[in-house]
C-alpha cells in the first residue's frame, strides 16, 4: 500500500513537472497584477457591479490556482518582494527590489529633503534576471503599465534592481538609456513605459517641482533623445504611432487618479493596455507586457471600499480589453499567455448576514426580514470592513446608508493603525492561453516565475 501511494505520488509529481516542459512556447506574455486584490476584494467586486450571481471578466478564465504569498523574511509582505518573486523567481525580504539576500537600507535625503540616495553598500545583495529582462535579452519587445508612479514597488521590480522600495530616484535611473546608473540589461531600453510619478524624471524646481530631482538631470529630454516618444496627456498617448519606443507619465507628481475622480487628461487603464499593446505587439519576436491596477491597493489602505472595488471593475476591464485585442491578432490564443493575479491580500473582509441583493458597500440588512441587523451595543454596521487601520472610533455610532454608500466613506477597523495594512492570506491566480496548463493547484509565487519562463521557452 505504501509503495503504491508513492509510486501514484511521484507520477503526480512527474507529470507537473513535465507539464511545465512541455508547456507551449509563447510568443506573447501579459501579466496582469491587481495589487492587494485579495479574495475578498474580488468577491465584492462581482457583487458591486455584476450582483451574487454575476462574474467579473477575468473570473471567467478557466484556468485557476492559489498563490502563497509569504516572503523571505515575513509571513505578511509587501509589494515589492511579492512582486519580485513573480518577476525572478526568488524569495525577496521586504521593501527589496528585485534582488536577492539583500537587507533592506533606509533610503537618505539630499539637499532638498527628497528620498534619493541609495544605501545599498556593496555585497548587499545580488540581481537575478528579471522575466522582463529575460525576454528583452532574446529580442522581444518589453513593457511596464501602472497607475501608480512609474518608479513603484510592482513596476520597478520588473526593471529594476535596488535594496529598498522608497529609493525612487534609483529607480528612475535604472531605465533611462545611456545616463548613469541605468541597468544594461534592458539594452536598448523598455520598450513601452507608463504611469505616474514625473518628478521622479525631472530636475528640482523649488516652486514647479518641489519633489524633483537633486541631480538637475531632465529625464523626459534624456529619454527623447534616444528615440522614445513622450507623452504626459491622454492625448499624446493617443498620437503616438508604432516604430517608436514610448514613455507615458501622467501626473506631474505622486500616483494617478482613482477612476472614480479621474482628470480627463489622464487615460484609463484600458486605454493605456490597449496601447501598450499596438506599441508591442509590432514586433515579430514577441512581447512581455506587465499592466498593473495599482491603485486597489492604495484605496484598500485608505479603508475606503467604494474605491477599491471600482478600482477592481477598472482592471478587470483592462483584461477584458487585452483579452479581446490580443484575440485579434492571436485568434486561438495559441501564442500568447494571459496571467491575471495579486502580490498579497488586504484585512478586509465581508460580516454579518446581510440577505441577497443588498449593497455589498451598504449597512447588514438581515436575510429575514431586510431590517437594519444590530451589533452587541445595538449599532448598525457595514457588511464590509477592516481587521485594522485607524477608523476605530472610541464609542461606535450608528452608519446609515447615505455614509455608507458615499464615495468617501472610510469603513470601520479593528485593530487601530495608523493605516490599514496588508493580509497574508492566499490570493487567487487565472491563466488563459500557451502554457497556462500547469498553473493549478496551491503554488509558490516564485514558481510562476518558472511557468511564465517555461512558456516562453527559455
Amino acid at each position: 500500500m505504501k509503495s503504491t501511494l508513492s509510486a501514484l505520488l511521484l507520477a503526480g509529481c512527474c507529470s507537473f513537472a513535465g507539464q511545465a516542459d512541455a508547456a507551449p512556447q509563447a510568443k506573447n506574455i501579459i501579466f496582469f497584477l491587481g495589487d492587494g486584490m485579495g479574495p475578498t476584494t474580488i468577491t465584492a467586486a462581482r457583487i458591486f457591479k455584476y450582483g451574487e450571481d454575476g462574474l467579473l471578466n477575468f473570473e471567467r478564465i478557466e484556468r485557476t490556482a492559489r498563490i502563497k504569498t509569504y516572503s523571505a523574511n515575513a509571513q505578511v509582505t509587501d509589494s515589492a518582494p511579492s512582486m519580485g518573486a513573480y518577476m525572478t523567481g526568488v524569495k525577496i525580504n521586504n521593501d527589496v527590489i528585485s534582488m536577492r539576500d539583500a537587507t533592506p537600507a533606509a533610503a537618505g535625503k539630499d539637499a532638498n529633503g527628497n528620498a534619493s540616495i541609495d544605501r545599498c553598500g556593496e555585497g548587499n545583495g545580488s540581481a537575478p534576471m528579471t522575466i522582463l529582462e529575460l525576454a528583452k535579452a532574446h529580442g522581444k519587445a518589453v513593457g511596464a503599465v501602472t497607475t501608480t508612479e512609474l518608479t513603484h514597488a510592482t513596476p520597478a521590480s520588473t526593471f529594476a534592481h535596488v535594496c529598498h522600495r522608497g529609493m525612487a530616484y534609483s529607480i528612475a535611473q535604472q531605465i533611462v538609456p545611456g545616463g548613469a546608473g541605468y541597468n544594461a540589461r534592458l539594452k536598448d531600453g523598455v520598450d513601452v513605459l507608463m504611469g505616474g510619478g514625473r518628478n521622479h524624471f525631472t530636475p528640482f524646481d523649488q516652486d514647479a517641482n518641489p519633489h524633483g530631482r537633486a541631480d538637475g538631470r531632465d529625464m523626459l529630454a534624456e529619454f527623447a533623445t534616444h528615440g522614445y516618444f513622450v507623452a504626459k496627456t491622454r492625448a499624446d498617448m493617443m498620437s503616438a504611432r508604432p516604430g517608436r519606443r514610448f514613455v507615458g507619465i501622467y501626473s506631474a507628481d505622486s500616483h494617478l487618479d482613482y477612476a472614480l475622480t479621474r482628470r480627463p487628461e489622464q487615460p484609463t487603464l484600458s486605454e493605456m493596455t490597449a496601447k501598450s499593446i499596438e506599441l508591442l505587439s509590432r514586433n515579430p519576436n514577441g512581447f512581455f507586457l506587465m499592466v498593473e491596477g495599482g491603485k486597489i491597493d492604495h484605496a484598500l489602505h485608505a479603508s475606503n471600499a467604494k474605491n477599491a472595488l471600482v478600482e477592481t471593475i477598472a482592471f478587470d476591464d483592462a483584461i477584458q480589453t487585452a483579452i479581446e485585442r490580443m484575440r485579434a491578432i492571436d485568434p486561438g490564443l495559441e501564442n500568447t499567455l494571459i496571467v491575471v493575479t495579486a502580490d498579497h491580500d488586504h484585512t478586509m473582509v465581508m460580516n454579518g448576514y446581510p440577505k441577497r441583493g443588498n449593497p455589498v458597500l451598504d449597512i447588514v440588512r438581515g436575510y429575514a426580514n431586510g431590517e437594519p441587523t444590530l451589533d452587541a451595543d445595538g449599532k448598525t454596521y457595514t457588511t464590509l470592513v477592516f481587521g485594522n487601520g485607524p477608523n476605530r472610533p472610541e464609542k461606535r455610532e450608528n452608519v446609515d446608508s447615505a455614509q455608507a454608500l458615499a464615495d468617501d466613506y472610510h469603513q470601520e477597523t479593528g485593530v487601530r493603525l495608523a493605516g490599514e495594512g496588508h493580509g497574508g492570506g492566499d490570493v487567487k491566480l487565472y491563466a488563459l492561453g500557451a502554457g497556462s496548463a500547469p498553473f493549478k493547484g496551491t503554488m509558490e509565487n516564485t514558481h510562476v516565475f518558472d511557468l511564465m519562463k517555461a512558456a516562453f521557452g527559455f
